[in-house]
């Protein structure tokens, strides 16, 4: 291992269900209605590509944007008193720097809500490339991020840890051709069967050691 780079929605900290429900909503002032359960399964990835996804043509981009926007901004409201690191992750952080093990983001949540989690805890000076919806064409599980990620990083994919907590996640490290730690904190471990590069499952960051992080 050369270098380690995070998801952050839902792996960094815990937000999915706010996401879930701001998406919920959203989808409802639009006029479709999707269980909790439905938007946790079916909602992963870039905005725009996921209304344009469900919608095909009915928005203009312009218009996915604007909603898109609309949505995170009422997110970045409801979790704003509810920010931290996922219990763990701050030590594990301090663990990494001190082996000084190289350390990337690579997420598929736009540029304002990455400023907003990096820059609300104070962690950005840690992470030596940061990567977010706006910087690829083609969104999770396409591995474009994490190719990009570990460029910057001047690391070979294969020599990165990735840390991801949903399926489509895994499968985006996995296509990159680096190993992958899932934290089992949005999905349960069965809904990873069949996804390759795997190397184990973790609850949180709670770690003795690097080696235990991984292996």
């Amino acid at each position: 291992m050369k270098a380690v780079i995070f998801d952050m929605d839902g792996t960094m900290v815990d937000n999915m269900m706010v996401h879930h429900r701001a998406w919920q909503r959203k989808l409802a002032q639009l006029g479709l209605e999707m269980d909790l359960e439905q938007v946790r399964q079916e909602i992963h990835g870039v905005n725009k590509q996921i209304l344009q996804r469900l919608f095909g043509d009915r928005f203009t981009d312009e218009d996915r944007e604007r909603i898109a926007w609309e949505k995170e901004e009422e997110y970045r409201k409801i979790f704003k008193d509810e920010l931290k690191l996922i219990d763990g992750l701050d030590g594990f952080l301090e663990v990494l720097k001190s082996e000084g093990l190289p350390m990337g983001i690579g997420s598929a949540a736009p540029v304002e809500n990455v400023d907003f989690v990096l820059d609300e805890l104070n962690i950005r000076s840690l992470f030596k490339v940061v990567k977010h919806a706006g910087d690829v064409v083609k969104g999770k599980p396409d591995p474009e991020i994490y190719h990009k990620v570990a460029a910057g990083l001047g690391v070979d994919p294969k020599d990165c840890v990735v840390f991801e907590d949903t399926p489509t996640g895994a499968k985006s490290g996995s296509a990159a051709g680096c190993k992958v730690v899932v934290i089992l904190n949005t999905h349960e471990k069965a809904e990873f069967d069949g996804i390759t590069g795997i190397q184990r499952f973790i609850k949180d960051y709670h770690f003795t050691s690097l080696k235990g992080a991984i292996g």
